[in-house]
């Protein structure tokens, strides 16, 4: 399964990189865009560091994608995972994506990515996507925010992630269905287009056969946060 697997991402892998190419023969102009969002929280168990981004290239018509994210608690990465990714439109609104991740922390583990990104009716920014790792494990997240535009400069932004594994998966403390929900609400004043601080309060929780796990080694299965952070694009 393993070597298949890495065949398999291979050529994934030289699809994404052809893909750059491609666009600048389909499109006029290739353009590049990087984001990024760090934040700081004072947690239960430590301080808390967050970071969240995606830097993409490409036309109208594709794009590929660098999405990383992770989390660091009094300095030791818990987790940190990294997706490249190709985009193309499929329907007004919508782009259908595929590509690889790889995750850092806590486990050294590949996957193929098959996903959906749009907006939902509305205008909930949806981005949905289907995980199978190199160990045939399949798992499902589905991520939503919704921007609302107080004035020019101060936004608000409630924001949901949902996670659900096909089976359970022993060796990350994970049970079968859904695992783990985070909602929350930022808050974001925009000092320019391209650089915003803001207050985001989150609350993280464990569902199901994975809170129980949770629950029997003691450990706690629900977290509220208040985080200080910035985001800026280029």
């Amino acid at each position: 399964m393993t070597k298949l697997f890495r065949k398999i991402a291979a050529s994934i892998c030289f699809l994404l990189m052809s893909a750059i190419s491609a666009s600048a023969m389909d499109d006029d102009q290739v353009f590049y865009y990087l984001g990024v969002e760090v934040d700081v929280a004072d947690a239960d168990e430590g301080t808390l560091l967050t970071w969240d981004g995606n830097a993409w290239a490409g036309g109208d018509r594709q794009k590929v994608f660098l999405e990383f994210e992770g989390e660091a608690l009094d300095g030791d990465v818990e987790d940190a995972e990294i997706q490249l990714l190709y985009s193309r439109p499929i329907a007004d609104f919508w782009d259908v994506r595929f590509g690889l991740r790889q995750d850092i922390e806590p486990d050294d583990l590949t996957y193929a990515v098959f996903g959906l990104e749009g907006l939902a009716p509305y205008r909930f920014e949806t981005e949905a996507k289907v995980f199978v790792s190199e160990d045939g494990d399949v798992s499902f997240r589905v991520e939503q925010e919704y921007i609302i535009q107080v004035t020019q400069r101060f936004v608000v932004v409630p924001h949901l992630e949902l996670n659900a594994f096909a089976q359970d998966v022993e060796e990350l403390g994970i049970g079968a269905g859904f695992s783990d929900l985070e909602a929350g609400l930022q808050l974001r004043y925009e000092v320019t287009r391209k650089f915003a601080p803001y207050l985001d309060f989150v609350y993280e929780t464990d569902l199901g056969e994975t809170a129980d796990l949770a629950d029997a080694l003691g450990e706690d299965t629900d977290e509220f946060t208040a985080r200080f952070g910035v985001k800026a694009w280029f």
